[in-house]
């Protein structure tokens, strides 16, 4: 999976740089997700703007990086969702679930 991380010291931005979030690469996410949150990151946004698909395995992968997030003491927000994308969570009505903003901008300054 092709990931771009950016760290700015209080926020981590993770970029999903894939067209499809699925059970072919949604596990490196998690993993990913998991990984930052045990370094001790608080504040993680993940950038969806490129992903134009996502299945019941990559909304697995960011429900998993929520809960850590909750178990932490942590927050996961997620921004730039396209529109096939925003109506899987709402669909699944996770978009209840998640802290969803339109730009990274806006979900940097959320916190």
């Amino acid at each position: 999976m092709n990931l771009k991380l950016e760290d700015n010291g209080q926020v981590v931005l993770l970029i999903v740089k894939e067209e499809r979030l699925d059970a072919h690469n949604s596990e490196h996410l998690k993993q990913e997700l998991g990984r930052l949150f045990g370094e001790g990151k608080t504040k993680i946004v993940v950038d969806l703007k490129e992903v134009r698909f996502i299945d019941s395995s990559g909304l697995g992968a960011l429900v998993s990086g929520f809960k850590n997030a909750s178990a932490r003491q942590a927050a996961l927000k997620l921004s730039s969702l396209q529109s096939q994308v925003k109506s899987m969570f709402e669909l699944t009505r996770l978009h209840r679930v998640f802290d969803i903003y339109t730009t990274v901008d806006e979900a940097i300054e959320a916190f």
